[in-house]
C-alpha cells in the first residue's frame, strides 16, 4: 500500500531491485503505492540507493545470500522436482516492470530453497539454480514494533543505523515475521506523504488485502509529518524520518532481511 512508484533507482553494482508497494496513509495524506505509475515503471533498477550525506558505517562483512531472477518465467516448486499447483511461476519481471528477487534460504546442487515475495507471509518455494544468479548483501533490518524502533545491523551485528518510526495502528497492525526487502524507490521528495525512499517489504497486511490501487504489500518509507514518529498510526507500513530512509536505502540492498518482531 504505498503511493505510485515514481522511479526505479539505476543499474549499480551489479544489484537488481523489484519494487512492489508498500501500505500504510499517513493521516495528510496514504501509504499506497498507484499502481497504474508502478506498471509503466522501468525494469532497468538497482539493488542500493546513493550514498546519503549523513554519516552511515558501510560493512565489508558478507552474509546474506540473494537470488535475481535471468529468465522471463521462474518456476516454483514445493519441493525439488513437484511444481508449485497455487503459484508455479513467477513472472519475471512482474507486472509492474521489476526484476524479480529471492531470499536464499538453502543451497543444494541444482536447487535454492527461498522466500517469495507474495501471500501468503513467510511462503517458501524452491527454484532452479540455472534461473537465477547468485549475490550476497551485508546487512539485516529489524523492526520493534512495540519499541517503535528499526535497526540495521552488520552480518556481525554491528549496529549501522537506529531510527524512531511511526508502525501500524491496533486496527491495521504492522505484520509480523520474516521479510526481506523486496524494491527500493526513490521518490524524488518534494513534501509528499511518503518522504525521501520507499524501500519494499516482502511482507502483506493480515487485513487489508488491498488499498490505494496496491495489494496490501508494506514498505519502510519516509514521511512529511515527522511528528507523527514514535506512534502507532499507519495502515501498517514503518515510517521513518527522510534522513533515517535515506540511510537505509543505502545500507539495504534489494534481498537484504528484515525480521519484524513485537
Amino acid at each position: 500500500m504505498s503511493p505510485m512508484l515514481k522511479r526505479i533507482l539505476p543499474v549499480a553494482a551489479g544489484l537488481v531491485l523489484l519494487v512492489t508497494a508498500g501500505l500504510i496513509a499517513l493521516n495528510s495524506g496514504g501509504d499506497s503505492t498507484d499502481a497504474q505509475t508502478r506498471r509503466t515503471t522501468s525494469s532497468s533498477s538497482t539493488s542500493k540507493a546513493s550514498a546519503p550525506t549523513t554519516t552511515t558505517t558501510e560493512p565489508t562483512t558478507p552474509g546474506f545470500a540473494v537470488a535475481d531472477a535471468v529468465v522471463p518465467n521462474v518456476i516454483l516448486y514445493s519441493e525439488p522436482d513437484v511444481v508449485d499447483e497455487e503459484l508455479p511461476w513467477l513472472a519475471n519481471p512482474t507486472h509492474e516492470g521489476l526484476a524479480v528477487v529471492f531470499q536464499v534460504l538453502e543451497e543444494r546442487s541444482e536447487y535454492l530453497k527461498v522466500r517469495v515475495s507474495a501471500r501468503p507471509n513467510g511462503l517458501v518455494a524452491w527454484v532452479k539454480r540455472d534461473q537465477v544468479s547468485i549475490r550476497e548483501v551485508p546487512n539485516r533490518i529489524l523492526v520493534e514494533v512495540g519499541a517503535r524502533r528499526v535497526t540495521v545491523l552488520s552480518g556481525d551485528d554491528e549496529v549501522l543505523l537506529q531510527e524512531t518510526a511511526a508502525v501500524g495502528s491496533d486496527r491495521t497492525p504492522t505484520p509480523l515475521g520474516h521479510f526481506f526487502v523486496d524494491g527500493i524507490v526513490d521518490l524524488d521528495y518534494k513534501g509528499g506523504a511518503y518522504g525521501a525512499y520507499q524501500v519494499s517489504v516482502s511482507g502483506f497486511s493480515d487485513v487489508l488485502t488491498s488499498f490505494g490501487g496496491g495489494n496490501g504489500q508494506i514498505a519502510l518509507h519516509g514521511t512529511n509529518r515527522p511528528d507523527l514518529l514514535g506512534q502507532n498510526i499507519s495502515n501498517g507500513c514503518v515510517r521513518l524520518s527522510n534522513e533515517g530512509i535515506t540511510a537505509l536505502a543505502w545500507l539495504a540492498p534489494t534481498g537484504t532481511p528484515v525480521e519484524i518482531v513485537a
